[in-house]
């Protein structure tokens, strides 16, 4: 069984985009609720299916399957919602690849850095553009954001306590 560890935190500046290059992103999601989601991803070139389980600490049961990219377009019209459209940023840091998302549309001005693990226990070093954790905070989950977008977070104030 796959099994998705990480970790994930808001930006506190943008010292993290010296020769950081990024792959757009769209997905969506064909079923999501009681834990568990089905997403259809479009990553640059590529596709991929994945379903994930409920999320227990900082882990959660995870099975991803290549699919080809016309079939992904297909499957984005069938998803609940809207998409989720964003740029995904890799940054190696000396001992963790991170991977960065700067949302767009609806979720634009919010950035998000990610860590995934080898347990849960595992020890990472703070780089410095990174801001506040996030990990526990379902608001942040890609499948929340299609429900209620960062730019609704802003008009009732809580964007205010963002670091972006």
């Amino acid at each position: 069984m796959g099994i998705e560890i990480e970790r994930k935190f808001l930006i506190a500046n943008d010292s993290w985009r010296h020769g950081a290059i990024g792959v757009p992103y769209a997905q969506g999601y064909l079923s999501r609720g009681t834990g568990r989601t089905v997403r259809v991803r479009i990553a640059g070139e590529k596709a991929f299916l994945t379903i994930k389980g409920p999320v227990i600490g900082i882990s959660r049961p995870e099975f991803e399957y290549p699919i080809p990219v016309e079939e992904a377009r297909q499957l984005l019209l069938l998803c609940e919602g809207p998409i989720i459209e964003k740029t995904r940023f890799r940054v190696s840091t000396e001992d963790h690849l991170w991977e960065i998302d700067d949302f767009h549309g609806d979720n634009m001005g919010l950035v998000v850095a990610e860590v995934e693990l080898r347990h849960p226990k595992e020890s990472i070093s703070f780089p410095s553009w990174l801001g506040r954790e996030v990990t526990g905070d379902s608001r942040y989950y890609n499948s929340n954001l299609t429900i209620h977008p960062y730019k609704e977070w802003k008009s009732e104030g809580e964007g205010a306590v963002l670091a972006v």
